[in-house]
C-alpha cells in the first residue's frame, strides 16, 4: 500500500513464501448451514418488446429497487431496445431508464459496473480503454465525472483509471472504493463528495506495479494464472499483483473484498489496505486445457443480508456457479448454478447484488444477457453431501 500502516492485530498470523497474512478466525461460524435460494423465471419484466445486450451489472437501493446496466450496442441493428440504465421494482415492473450520450461527461464506451450508493447517488463504470467514473442522481442528472480519457494508462496515476470494472461506497468514511481494473491492477479510494484521491494498493497490500516492458527476444516469464492447480505447491502465495480486478465491495464491520477475476481469488483487507487473508476460487479451471471458458473465475462478491454478513456470495464466471462462503472465516461451504441458459443456468456470470430482504441478483454478459433473481428462502442446514462439493481449488 502507499501509505505506511501498523498491521491490524488478529487472533493468529502465519507467514507465507514473503507475505505475513492475518489469519481469520478458525473454523466456520455458520455452523454448517447454508442459505437457499429460488430463481424466480418471470423477473424481470422487459418493456416495450425491449431487447437487452449485454447485463453487466446489478444494484439495488434502499427501496429495494434493482438497477441493472445493459451495453445497448451489443444488440443488433433494427432490434428495440432500451437505455443502458433501467430501474426495476421488486416485482420485476420496469420503472424508469436513462443514460447514454450526455453534455458534460464522457459515457462509456462499454458500461460495465453499476452502484446506488447510500445517498442515492448512481455510480456508473465503464471497461474501455478510455472510460472513467460517472455519477449521477437517481433521475439521471450527472453530478460529477472521475478520470478522463486519453491520459498514459499507469498505476501511478491518482486521477484518471484504466478500464475500471466495479465501484462502492461505504456509508461510514463516505469513500468510493474502486476496483481498476482490467488495464491498473488496484483498488484505488476517493471522497465520494469531492472525488479527492484517498488512496491505493494492489494485491497483498502491495504498491500496484505496471508489468515490465517487454523486451524482444526475452522469454516470457510462464503466467501462474494458467497452471494447473495441482501443481502448486500449497503454500504458494499465488502472483503479488491483482491480475483483473474485477469487483469489490465493503461489508459492515469494515473489511474490503476484492474480487480478483483472472487471479481467481477473493483478497480480504481493511478498509486503509492491510491485507488480512484470500479464498481460491475453482482454481482448478483454466482454458482451453480444461475446458473453462477463459479460465477466470472471481468475477464479483455481494453479502448475506443479515447485520453480520454471514455469508459471502462469490460469482464463479468460467465455471458459471455463485460460491457460498462463510464471511469470516472464508470456508466454501455450497455452490448452486451451471452452465446454460435455462432459468437457474448461467451463461458468463458476471456482477451480483443483494437487497435488504436477502434476494440475489446475478447478471450475464456474451451471450447470457440476462439479469436473474434468486429469491432468498431462508438458512437450512447443510446436507451430509455437498461436504466437499463446493471446494475452490
Amino acid at each position: 500500500m502507499l501509505s505506511a500502516v501498523a498491521f491490524l492485530a488478529v487472533t493468529a498470523c502465519v507467514m507465507i513464501g514473503t507475505h505475513k497474512i492475518l489469519a481469520a478466525p478458525a473454523g466456520p461460524s455458520s455452523s454448517m448451514e447454508v442459505p437457499k435460494f429460488e430463481v424466480d423465471p418471470a423477473w424481470p419484466k422487459i418493456p416495450n418488446g425491449w431487447t437487452l445486450g449485454q447485463v453487466s451489472s446489478a444494484a439495488s437501493d434502499e427501496q429495494n429497487n434493482i438497477w441493472i446496466l445493459h451495453r445497448p450496442k451489443t444488440v443488433k441493428p433494427g432490434v428495440k431496445t432500451g437505455p443502458p440504465v433501467m430501474e426495476f421494482d421488486e416485482s420485476g415492473k420496469y420503472i424508469q431508464g436513462w443514460g447514454g450520450t450526455g453534455e458534460g461527461y464522457d459515457w462509456p464506451s462499454t458500461e460495465h459496473g453499476i452502484y446506488v450508493d447510500y445517498k442515492g447517488f448512481v455510480w456508473i463504470g465503464g471497461s474501455g480503454n478510455e472510460d472513467q467514473i460517472l455519477k449521477f442522481t437517481k433521475a439521471g442528472k450527472f453530478v460529477m465525472q472521475l478520470g478522463k480519457g486519453g491520459a498514459k494508462k499507469t498505476n501511478a496515476d491518482t486521477k484518471n483509471f484504466w478500464k475500471p470494472a466495479d465501484v462502492f461506497v461505504y456509508p461510514k468514511t463516505n469513500e468510493l472504493f474502486v476496483a481498476d481494473g482490467y488495464g491498473n491492477k488496484r483498488i484505488i479510494v476517493f471522497d465520494a463528495d469531492t472525488g479527492a484521491f484517498k488512496r491505493m494498493w494492489g494485491a497483498y497490500g502491495n504498491v500496484p506495479k505496471d508489468p515490465d516492458p517487454v523486451v524482444p527476444g526475452q522469454r516470457t516469464p510462464p503466467d501462474p494464472n494458467r497452471t494447473l492447480a495441482t501443481e502448486f505447491d500449497p503454500k504458494d502465495p499465488s502472483p503479488t499483483q491483482f491480475d483483473t480486478m474485477h469487483g469489490v465491495k465493503v461489508s459492515n464491520d469494515g473489511f474490503v473484498y476484492a474480487a480478483d477475476r483472472g487471479g481467481k481469488r477473493v483478497q480480504v483487507f481493511t478498509t486503509d489496505g492491510k491485507y488480512i487473508n484470500q479464498v481460491w476460487i475453482d482454481r482448478w479451471c483454466l482454458a482451453p486445457q480444461q475446458g473453462c471458458g477463459n479460465g477466470q473465475t472471481a468475477a464479483s462478491v455481494a453479502f448475506s443480508a443479515d447485520p453480520e454478513q454471514r455469508f459471502l456470495y462469490v460469482a464463479s464466471r468460467s465455471p458459471a456457479r455463485v460460491m457460498v462462503v462463510d464471511r469470516k472465516s472464508l470456508q466454501i461451504l455450497d455452490s448452486f448454478g451451471r452452465p446454460g441458459i435455462a432459468p437457474g443456468e448461467f451463461d458468463v456470470l458476471h456482477h451480483m447484488t443483494t437487497d435488504t430482504k436477502g434476494n440475489l441478483y446475478t447478471s450475464e454478459v456474451e451471450d447470457g444477457r440476462r439479469v436473474q433473481k434468486f429469491v432468498f428462502k431462508g438458512i437450512v442446514p447443510m446436507p451430509a453431501k455437498q461436504s466437499g462439493k463446493a471446494s475452490g481449488n
